[in-house]
């Protein structure tokens, strides 16, 4: 190795001991201090639309993991920018690691106050004076080791020993700070302890005949571990029913302030609820449906009496997020709740435990906030939720689709029957009909299972008597009150993508 790989070197670890001291620390200044969850959420906010959905459409669920890669890439290279130009232009290298370092304290303390950032500031002094300590037993010598002489002050072993014990206290500090911190902060544990309160009535029923069970079908319930994802939270927030509260204010008479302990008191309801990202492309998997338990939003709102001129709750959670529903959706009668429970069980951490919002009929960016610990009762002229503030539609009702699920996509079949079948929705409208079109053909009617509920998807199938080529199919849906998917092509921004979903097949 040539001096500058060895500065290189120098720069990552010492880079690496700044990051792992502070996520250390940050097991004791608590996870708004998180540097990479500082850096990681600004990054999500200030990224501009065409990306993040890019994002969401290329890497589904995974697109958190993705970002994280991308972060770590962007800190290795900067790191070793920095070791590099640290003895070619000294103290540049120390500056910039400096001036990195104050910006990602300025983001913690966006986040979590003041204190938020000191993790960040202890973690980059250490940095710093770990860097100028390497960079000076490396030295200046520009030719290759093995062609130093020995008055060079260049001794390989040193500086190999140095920047190895650099390397394990970054890791040792680092991944303990990430085990410590999850462990401190897992609510997992009392999550499996929480007993659900019991229905005053029977859970409701599901028909036999509401799942056609079609190989390649998505089935009527999404399980827990299959349920999309998608949300601002880098890190899962862990809120404990100790610690839970809800307060419901803003333009009321009664300011309501609700404990886990007083909300397990009331009466719970059960439902089964569809609910779709407003990210979801045509015929994208970014939709799921459970069987929800939870309280009647409608009845909380009525105890806190909002004002006449009120049209909005903004709804709040843990982590910063908020969405702006219509007050007159969350009274109108339909099944709007605050869900505890998902298909019999707590609410799984990462959909929002203890309590979120469960809307019928709306996308989630204005609905399903989780981890929610606020309604506040105002209007939209007055407030504006956080994707509305970056140029998405402010009122978010779902558009009636339709999903092909089989035959997959590119598929070579056998001719002879085959079933097309998918799902299609429409919340609170509920689906009447879905057609089939096989290349330029008429549209054909498929068959539907049980209608279970207006609120749910429903399953479909055509059987198709499939002849030899390339075929093109399209699907499209009707909802309850007769409206028919429109052909036209529209991207998810600003309030959901439209448009026949497709697929091309080989049949032999």
């Amino acid at each position: 190795m040539v001096r500058w790989q060895w500065r290189t070197a120098a720069g990552i670890v010492s880079a690496g001991l700044t990051v792992g001291l502070a996520e250390l620390l940050a097991v004791v200044f608590g996870p708004d201090s998180d540097p990479l969850d500082a850096i990681g959420r600004t990054v999500v906010d200030r990224t501009p639309d065409g990306v993040r959905e890019w994002a969401i459409t290329t890497f589904g669920t995974h697109d958190k993991t993705v970002l994280y890669v991308g972060m770590a890439v962007v800190a290795v290279v900067t790191a070793g920018l920095i070791g590099a130009v640290e003895r070619a232009a000294r103290p540049s290298g120390s500056i910039l690691l400096a001036v990195l370092g104050l910006v990602t304290a300025v983001f913690a303390v966006n986040r979590g106050g003041l204190s938020a950032a000191l993790p960040t500031i202890i973690g980059t002094v250490a940095g710093i004076f770990t860097l100028r300590l390497l960079i000076a037993r490396i030295g200046d010598n520009k030719t290759e080791d093995e062609q130093l002489p020995a008055e060079s002050g260049f001794d390989r072993r040193k500086v190999l020993q140095a920047i190895g014990i650099t390397t394990v206290a970054a890791l040792a500090t680092g991944i303990g700070g990430r085990i410590l911190g999850a462990a401190r902060r897992d609510v997992s544990g009392e999550r499996a302890a929480v007993q659900l309160p019991r229905l005053s009535g029977q859970p409701v029923p599901v028909s036999p005949e509401a799942d056609l069970e079609i190989p390649g079908l998505a089935p009527y319930l999404t399980g827990n571990p299959d349920f999309y994802r998608i949300d601002t939270a880098l890190l899962v927030p862990q809120v404990s029913v100790e610690d839970w509260s809800l307060r419901i204010h803003g333009m009321v008479d009664n300011e309501i302030h609700l404990s886990w302990a007083d909300l397990i008191k009331r009466a719970p309801i059960e439902r089964l609820v569809t609910l779709t990202c407003v990210s979801n492309p045509v015929g994208g998997n970014l939709v799921g449906n459970a069987r929800w338990l939870g309280y009647r939003l409608d009845d909380l709102l009525a105890e806190a009496r909002p004002h006449p001129d009120a049209d909005m709750v903004l709804s709040t959670s843990v982590d910063g997020f908020t969405a702006g529903t219509p007050l007159a959706v969350l009274t109108d009668g339909r099944d709007a709740m605050l869900a505890i429970g998902m298909n019999d069980e707590p609410l799984p951490v990462q959909h929002g435990y203890p309590a979120r919002l469960v809307v019928p009929g709306l996308y989630g960016y204005v609905s399903a906030t989780k981890w929610v610990t606020e309604l506040e009762v105002t209007r939209f002229d007055r407030a504006t939720a956080y994707w509305t503030k970056r140029g998405w539609s402010a009122r978010g009702p779902i558009k009636t689709e339709a999903r092909i699920d089989t035959p997959p996509a590119k598929s070579h079949l056998a001719a002879g029957r085959v079933p097309i079948a998918g799902v299609a929705w429409a919340q609170h409208r509920g689906i009447r009909a879905v057609e089939v079109q096989i290349d330029d053909g008429p549209w054909q009617r498929a068959r539907l299972a049980a209608d279970q509920s207006i609120d749910t998807w429903r399953q479909w199938v055509l059987e198709w008597d499939a002849t030899p080529g390339t075929h093109t199919l399209r699907v499209r849906a009707t909802d309850g009150a007769g409206q028919t998917q429109t052909s036209e092509r529209a991207d998810v921004v600003p309030d959901g993508a439209s448009g026949y979903p497709t697929r091309t097949v080989q049949v032999a």
